[in-house]
């Protein structure tokens, strides 16, 4: 299963805290606003809970839901042009109340009443089109890159609280001496009127733009950051999945990356094509003045905000505030409400810049009702230069620099360097945090929820896991019971030891592994950036041409697999690695490894000799390598046992050389291999995103079949990205090669038009894989009787073949965010159907929980 880090967190703290909590009933109203005189839906009305001012606006069919976790009595509506009417309302039940709106004449210069069918909207002749046409118009002049330098100020404050919680919650007895860790804020706000903040950082940092040579650089000159136990959470890598999650908002950009999501901007370029807009109000009591500009989706369930924009009516048409939110329908996972305001000040030199953004979301399993996560991250933006050309010193290195003393800032520095300052609640964060962590049942708590959601159980300097790989079957090994551990950082922050054993019922064998490390920069082994050597020894099974993504082997529910697959290797396996990863996300790794394979099932090694066969008993070979990795702006949540990327737009590359030497360690064998790996996400705003990944190899030199190339492939039913969904383990060997694999998300954009299906939030995905290989004569047994013969089965038919005779293609299509949890595909093999045991149709399964 792949979870999105920030899903973890709030798995595990929903796990702590509250199952019960989790259905509460709030007030509840929804209904639809409409003109008494024209029974014309009123879009853009404002319905609110009386005398809180927070509350919601209809949409263009004037529907609205509005809710509180608190017993409310009245609404207020209010539109421009309409007389203010109250309803009375029941409190703490769901309920329908449909208000007819009374044209005010004071506020009309003139009522015109209209019979008839509602006038379809049209960006023709439309006067609100017209002026998001001219802003659309002027953002180059009026975005930020458009000076030649600029420099800035910038503070961010980030919390995240579990919200709207109930008394009950709040109450518990694990809470009894701890009530000063809960926050009180309107109960009408985002989050509801309890919150326990579970997370905070601030940064302060000075800012930097070249727009030739293109340079933005942040230098962070203090940071602050709630700190929890590394057994339980990793730190940094929370902090960079939040950051991701709650990104600059840049309302001039065509599209807005928000929680691994791409939405297009109220004036990108084809803003008119997907949006409503109406001019709601003038205001006059400012210079300029100013447009306040309404806008929605076409669509609710797309991937687009609603809200306000505040236009200036002068020829500069910029934008001076905006006001962003979105739809309760939107195909956005686990958000129950969002808003996000953006604040312009006017400049010496009569443009606007941005000076303030705040950013709230309310997070919650259930969209409707109960607790959930309440997250804001609060921007200031101050002390602008523009202009003002640096040393080129400034401008050239990371992009992202942190000073040493960063996170030694104290209290008196962080009070005088705050643009603004902390309220007595938010002050205290850090340390009632630091207070919670000491609370005995909430440790419990965690450690229960690391083991179910991670697989280790910490017992100080050891930890025992992991849990899934406990218990595994084959039809070779039979059941295979395992059992391992690591120690932690709490034994040695230089030594680290890890190992398993693992026994085989049916084969009645025993397997083990034992390794080594040693980390160089005093940090541990599994925390950025790693610089560490390691020495290892493995006597274990391996599945030919198996490679799977974030998950073990050994895990039990992948033991389940289709088809023939009782072809192993038997390995012992020596390595001794160098591993050094620089800040700027690029690596180095330098290795020795020995390895001894023998065939185990009914694999079996056998070459000719004097035109008869011969068994080979097996092979041995000795290798150096070298690997380099480049991953720039990389961001990953460091886990106990794979780093969980956090996609971006950025490339991941990957170069990887391996020179084999005969005679070295009883070596057989002396070839060349080098490969080469890259990666990259496609944003393509509302058509959603492409995954795609390139990759080639070529083999110098002559060596048998299991040297060459074994291309991964999948028997088991669970979907993997980066194997062959439809090939079988050990049916395709290469001694050169290139793929490519896209798999192409369309977020919703095709079913969020069918009227039955948008409903259900289901999301379109389409994936093709390809490759094209080969081997060339001196490498294939069919042309040399001194290589290992390419197995067969039982009735003398071959099962591994060559790629001589044209690409292996399979694509599928699949169905996405099922139940908000499920992908399943519907795959297809084109290719290479006459293999023996090669199917042409499979249904496979992946577990992602995403936005």
């Amino acid at each position: 299963m792949n979870f999105p880090v920030s899903i973890k967190w709030l798995l595990e703290i929903f796990l702590i805290a509250y199952p019960t909590s989790l259905f509460a009933q709030g007030t509840i109203v929804s209904g639809t606003v409409t003109d008494t005189r024209t029974k014309m839906p009123v879009p853009m009305a404002s319905v609110a809970f009386s005398g809180k001012g927070i509350g919601v606006n209809t949409n263009d069919q004037g529907n609205f839901t509005l809710k509180s976790m608190n017993a409310f009595t009245q609404i207020t509506v209010s539109a421009i042009g309409y007389k203010t009417a109250r309803f009375e309302v029941a409190p703490g039940i769901e309920q329908v109340i449909n208000i007819r709106l009374v044209p005010d004449a004071d506020k009309l210069s003139e009522v015109v009443v209209r019979s008839g069918k509602k006038k379809k909207y049209s960006n023709k002749n439309n006067p609100a089109v017209d002026l998001i046409r001219q802003v659309i118009a002027h953002k180059s002049q009026n975005r930020p890159e458009s000076y030649s330098y600029t420099e800035y100020r910038k503070y961010e404050r980030m919390i995240v609280s579990l919200g709207n919680l109930s008394d009950s919650f709040r109450n518990k007895r694990m809470f009894k001496k701890y009530q000063f860790l809960f926050r009180e804020q309107d109960s009408s706000a985002i989050g509801g009127k309890t919150l326990l903040p579970l997370y905070m950082e601030e940064k302060l940092s000075d800012n930097y733009y070249r727009r030739s040579p293109y340079a933005n650089k942040q230098i962070i000159r203090a940071d602050k950051q709630v700190k929890y136990d590394e057994n339980f959470i990793d730190n940094k890598g929370l902090s960079a999945y939040l950051n991701f999650m709650y990104q600059d908002i840049n309302i001039y950009d065509n599209n807005i990356l928000l929680m691994t999501n791409q939405l297009l901007s109220p004036i990108a370029n084809s803003a008119p094509a997907f949006y409503k807009f109406f001019i709601r109000d003038t205001i006059k009591d400012q210079t300029p003045q100013l447009i306040e500009l309404g806008f929605w989706p076409r669509n609710n369930t797309d991937l687009l905000f609603e809200g306000v924009l505040y236009i200036t009516m002068d020829s500069n048409y910029a934008v001076q505030g905006a006001v962003l939110s979105v739809d309760k329908k939107i195909n956005l996972n686990f958000v129950r409400q969002l808003e996000i305001r953006l604040t312009f000040d006017k400049s010496n030199d009569d443009k606007y810049k941005l000076s303030q953004s705040d950013a709230k979301m309310d997070f919650g399993l259930n969209k409707n009702r109960g607790g959930g996560i309440f997250g804001e991250r609060l921007v200031k933006l101050d002390s602008f230069v523009v202009g003002r050309q640096r040393p080129k010193e400034i401008y050239e290195g990371p992009a992202l620099v942190t000073l040493p003393d960063a996170q030694e800032k104290d209290t008196g520095y962080w009070s005088s360097h705050r643009p603004d300052t902390l309220d007595k609640d938010t002050s205290l964060v850090y340390k009632n945090i630091d207070s919670l962590q000491k609370v005995p049942s909430f440790r419990r708590a965690m450690d229960i929820a690391t083991i179910l959601l991670v697989g280790y159980k910490n017992t100080g300097p050891f930890e025992i896991g992991p849990l899934n790989a406990f218990y595994s079957f084959n039809p070779v090994e039979g059941f295979r019971p395992r059992l391992g551990g690591r120690t932690t950082a709490a034994l040695s922050r230089r030594y680290y030891f890890e190992t398993y054993v693992a026994y085989g019922t049916r084969d009645d064998k025993f397997k083990y592994f034992l390794s080594g490390a040693y980390s160089i920069n005093n940090k541990s082994i599994y925390t950025f950036p790693q610089h560490f050597v390691r020495a290892s020894f493995q006597h274990d099974t391996k599945i030919p041409g198996l490679e799977l993504q974030f998950v073990q082997e050994n895990n039990f529910l992948l033991s389940f697999k289709r088809g023939v697959n009782d072809q192993l290797l038997y390995n012992d396996i020596f390595r001794l690695d160098y591993i050094h990863e620089w800040e700027n996300h690029f690596s180095y790794s330098l290795g020795l490894k020995w390895w001894d394979q023998h065939p185990g099932g009914s694999l079996y090694f056998q070459k000719l000799a004097n035109d008869l066969p011969a068994t080979v008993s097996g092979i041995q070979t000795t290798e150096l390598s070298l690997g380099l990795r480049y991953a720039p702006h990389e961001k990953f949540y460091q886990g106990k046992l794979y780093r969980t990327p956090i996609t971006d737009k950025y490339p991941v590359m990957t170069l990887r050389y391996n020179q084999g030497i005969q005679g070295l360690l009883g070596g057989e064998y002396t070839y060349q291999h080098i490969a080469i790996n890259i990666n990259k996400r496609f944003y393509l705003s509302q058509l959603g995103y492409t995954d795609v990944t390139v990759e080639g190899a070529y083999l110098f030199g002559k060596v048998p079949y299991p040297l060459l190339d074994i291309h991964r492939a999948n028997q088991t039913y669970s979907f993997q990205l980066q194997s062959y969904n439809l090939m079988n383990f050990l049916e395709f060997v290469s001694d050169h090669y290139a793929s490519i694999n896209i798999d192409h998300h369309f977020n919703g954009f095709l079913f969020n038009k069918v009227p039955l299906l948008k409903r259900l939030k289901w999301r379109e995905i389409i994936n093709v894989k390809a490759l094209w290989g080969g081997i060339r004569n001196e490498n294939n047994p069919a042309y040399d009787p001194s290589l290992l013969r390419f197995p067969v089965n039982a009735g003398g038919v071959p099962t591994t073949y060559s790629l001589n005779n044209g690409p292996y293609v399979e694509g599928s299509v699949g169905i996405g965010n099922i139940f908000k949890l499920v992908r399943v595909d519907l795959v297809r093999r084109f290719t290479y159907l006459e293999h023996p045991n090669a199917p042409q149709w499979g249904v496979r399964t992946l577990i992602k929980i995403d936005f």
